[in-house]
């Protein structure tokens, strides 16, 4: 399978301050690529290397075959309506209803005759179980459903790559099962390749081809969700177990920042 997207040695960071050190991962054509780790351990930071809204302070990151920090940005623009991103909170426009909210990439990047764009949206809202739902506002729907709602408008223009920002937050028992099959049907359907960005073990582990676990600043693991399951390493078994005691402690890490900052405002008091 012929790699998507794919980081090299990438580090990541804001102003002086490193987040991400020397992270290897690539995401093939068709394949289900999981990024896990804790709150605040950088897979946010990622997700925005990867759609080129943050450069890599070194390494490269490659998206379709192309470096990501050699794009100008109408290149980045063309790169850009190859992904789908499914954002945590949906991002639906409150004052559209449901099919002008999946219609709204197709009439923003393409010019399509009404019939086939009716019919486009209407297959997209079929392929997530809302074709019945098309008519009616964001208000008079629910969470789940502006979720699949979000997801349709992701998948409209057929991506070749779709990025999931915690595709199961607050969603009940039921919502997360849907939304993990339809991830994985996609994925296969679309022959596209997928990148979730998420905490939640158990259902990613269903669907996942791949499991890339990053924590304090690097990936700590990768393999299969089998193989994650049966190591041995203290971070990967805290993390998987959700154990209080381990290698991750509850405190933030004191930085020279910190320090730097804690001096100054001892020097105002």
């Amino acid at each position: 399978m012929s790699s998507i997207l794919a980081l090299d040695r990438v580090s990541l960071g804001y102003g002086q301050r490193t987040i991400l050190k020397d992270i290897s991962l690539t995401v093939a054509q068709g394949e289900v690529v999981a990024l896990m780790g804790g709150s605040g351990s950088g897979k946010t930071t990622l997700l925005r290397a990867a759609t080129g809204q943050l450069r890599a302070l070194s390494g490269s990151i490659k998206l379709f075959g192309q470096d990501l920090n050699s794009l100008d940005q109408h290149a980045l623009r063309e790169t850009r309506q190859r992904m789908g991103v499914l954002f945590q909170q949906g991002a639906l426009f409150t004052d559209l209803n449901v099919f002008d909210n999946v219609a709204f990439p197709l009439r923003e990047h393409l010019s399509l005759p009404d019939g086939q764009l009716q019919q486009t949206v209407l297959d997209k809202l079929t392929s997530v179980g809302l074709r019945a739902a098309a008519h009616l506002k964001v208000s008079e729907i629910s969470g789940g459903m502006a979720r699949r709602v979000a997801l349709a408008r992701a998948i409209v223009m057929n991506p070749e790559l779709i990025l999931y920002d915690e595709p199961f937050a607050g969603l009940d028992p039921i919502a997360v099962g849907v939304t993990a099959r339809l991830i994985r049907h996609l994925s296969t359907t679309l022959k596209c390749g997928s990148l979730i960005i998420t905490h939640d073990v158990a259902e990613t582990f269903e669907i996942a081809d791949q499991v890339y676990l990053i924590g304090q600043g690097a990936i700590k693991a990768k393999g299969t969700p089998a193989e994650l399951r049966d190591a041995v390493d203290p971070y990967v078994q805290q993390f998987l177990g959700g154990l209080p005691d381990g290698p991750v402690t509850f405190d933030y890490p004191t930085s020279k920042e910190f320090q730097m900052w804690l001096t100054k405002q001892k020097g105002h008091s």
